[in-house]
Order: C-alpha cells, then sequence, then structure tokens
C-alpha cells in the first residue's frame, strides 16, 4: 500500500505516483498574457466553431485531455478513471466531455479548487491500486461562466477592483501508478503528497470578492499541510495558490503571519495573478476552473522541465457559492486543497 495518512487530513504516496503527461489549452486573452509561450493550444474564437459558449467550453476540456493522453504516450483506452469538474450548472461541460472519451469518470464540483481535486483523487487511485492509469480535468470559460454567476460579458457593466475575470481554458493531467514505468526519466515529476481542505466560511457575501472568501480557507490548508506532512514553507521552490488573485493574494500573507508562518514574497505565488498582465482592465487577476488548470498543467509543468523548479505545492481555492445562494445573501464558503508535484 503507498498512501499513508498523516493527520487528519494529509496523503502522503511512497512510491509516489507519476505525472505523466500534461494538456493546457486556453483562448485569446490568456495566450495575450505572460505565460503565453508555456500553454499547448491558444484559441482565438471563443466559440471554437460551436454554437455557444457552453459547448466551446466542453472543446476546450475535450482538447486539454486528448493533449494529455497524447504526452503521456498511452492510449485513450488504457485510462482506468477519469476526474473532472467546471462551474456550469450540473458540471456539463466535464460530463458532456466524459461522454466523447469513454472513460469511466468521476464528475466533481469544487469550484475553482476543482483541478487539484482531481488531481488528488487520480493520484490516490493511481497509489492504492485502483487505476493504473488516471486522468484529471477541469476549465472553465469567461463568457458561460460570468453569464451564470455575475452578468453576460456582452452586458459591458462595471466591475469594481476586487473583481476577478473568469479564465477561459482547460488542464488535464495523467497520472499512473508508482510502477508504471521501470525507469523512469531523471525529469519525471512525482505526486508525493495531498492535503484535503476544510470549509471555512468567515462570512463574506460579496461575489465580487471571491479572494477575500477564499483566503481563509488556503490559510487554513497550508497550515494543515505544513503540520501533518512535517515540512517548513521553504521546503518547496514555490507554493502556488489559485486563484485568489491580488486582493486574496494580500490577504492570505496578512492570515499567515498572523498565524506564525511567513513565507517569502518570491516563494509564494498566485495562479490568479499570474496569468493576466498586471494592468487595471485584467482588475485583480485571473479566476475559475481553468486558471490553476492551465497554469500547473503549462507554465510549472514547463518551469519544472527547464530545471527552474523542483518541489511545487499547489493550492488550488474555490468559491463555494451559487446564484441562487447569492440572490438569498447567503455566506461564500471557501474550500483548499494542496498536492505537491516533486523531481528527485
Amino acid at each position: 500500500m503507498s498512501v499513508n495518512l498523516q493527520g487528519r487530513q494529509t496523503w502522503l504516496f511512497n512510491p509516489a505516483p507519476l505525472l505523466l503527461g500534461t494538456g493546457s489549452v486556453v483562448g485569446k486573452r490568456e495566450g495575450d498574457g505572460p505565460l503565453s509561450s508555456d500553454f499547448d493550444v491558444i484559441h482565438k474564437d471563443p466559440y471554437l466553431g460551436q454554437k455557444s459558449f457552453e459547448m466551446a467550453e466542453q472543446k476546450f476540456i475535450e482538447e486539454a485531455c486528448n493533449l494529455a493522453v497524447r504526452w503521456a504516450n498511452v492510449g485513450r483506452d488504457e485510462i482506468n478513471l477519469h476526474f473532472s469538474g467546471d462551474l456550469q450548472n450540473q458540471i456539463t461541460s466535464s460530463s458532456f466531455t466524459a461522454r466523447s472519451l469513454g472513460i469511466p469518470y468521476f464528475g466533481l464540483f469544487g469550484a475553482c479548487s476543482t483541478s487539484v481535486e482531481s488531481m488528488q483523487l487520480a493520484a490516490l487511485a493511481a497509489a492504492s491500486g485502483g487505476a493504473r492509469l488516471a486522468l484529471a480535468s477541469s476549465g472553465s470559460h469567461t463568457n458561460a461562466v460570468e453569464k451564470q454567476f455575475r452578468y453576460p460579458n456582452e452586458y459591458g457593466s462595471q466591475k469594481n477592483e476586487t473583481t476577478q475575470i473568469t479564465v477561459t481554458g482547460a488542464g488535464a493531467a495523467v497520472i499512473a501508478a508508482p510502477d508504471f514505468l521501470p525507469a523512469p526519466p531523471p525529469d519525471q515529476i512525482r505526486i508525493t503528497s495531498a492535503t484535503v481542505g476544510r470549509i471555512v466560511d468567515l462570512n463574506v457575501t460579496d461575489p465580487f470578492n471571491m479572494g477575500a472568501a477564499m483566503a481563509p480557507a488556503a490559510c487554513d490548508t497550508l497550515l494543515a499541510h505544513f503540520k501533518e506532512r512535517g515540512v517548513r514553507p521553504d521546503y518547496y521552490d514555490l507554493i502556488l495558490t489559485g486563484d485568489l488573485g491580488r486582493v486574496g493574494s494580500n490577504l492570505l500573507v496578512d492570515l499567515l503571519t498572523n498565524a506564525g508562518t511567513f513565507i517569502p514574497q518570491k516563494q509564494l505565488n498566485d495562479a490568479g495573478k499570474m496569468i493576466f498582465s498586471d494592468e487595471p482592465k485584467n482588475l485583480a487577476g485571473g479566476s475559475g476552473c481553468g486558471c490553476m488548470a492551465v497554469t500547473a498543467c503549462g507554465h510549472i509543468r514547463r518551469e519544472i522541465a527547464r530545471g527552474k523548479l523542483k518541489k511545487v505545492l499547489l493550492v488550488a481555492t474555490g468559491a463555494l457559492l451559487s446564484p441562487l445562494t447569492t440572490q438569498q445573501q447567503e455566506s461564500i464558503p471557501g474550500i483548499a486543497h494542496a498536492i505537491s508535484w516533486e523531481v528527485f
């Protein structure tokens, strides 16, 4: 058995499952941003030739999955399980993608934390003998998501500086059992641990300030991870949250400092801050299921391949609200899930 429970909410994988292949597909705005050279595919057409933005979102996820399978150099029929989720009602983009792929499927909803949640479960399955190969994916589309949770982009409604912009894109990863490769290459990424987050709700009710709603959950998960895995923050070359944006990231630093944990700025970053250029038009940064997914499966994977990073902790955050709960003035529960990628 290669899964050990540490404390209450952390899994240690030893031997660790392998990150065999990834795929990242983004839209035009993301492709114009600072990470553009690290995405596999950039689409200029937000419709991808489809009749609706919702159908286009499915195509983003489907393409990312197929890319990950191709990079893993395996057949789609060899994959035992597919874990996926998105922000559409009833996670239809992921489910319709699963319909196309034909892989046994678990549909997930963790809001923007789904990218890491799907990888955690895929790694657990691969490490425990539940799957030889597992696929994890998530995605979002700004024109589909914004009209569901806030206002259609076509309205041109004014947004305040705490608002984050939903990323158009999808990321996917193929995760293999520890012994899938008899002799893994020196730069092989391994998934060494995962910390499952708790719901944290500090009574934030503003759907235009999701960074503030999610930051407390990120703090809670990070503190649990450091304690239960028995490592200090400087164990990692990079701790990447996603997606708190600029507002939530600043709040996270304050929360960690108040809890007695200081992480240097060069070691702590956020996918929502990285994906778009730092211009007023991009407000507080990016968000959405696709934000961490494309940043991790595109940029971070390549930074590890370049030798610039060896140990990365990905902490994906989610605001677990719905349009109905917002209308009813409910507070926004936050969640954060963490997973570590390492090269030995």
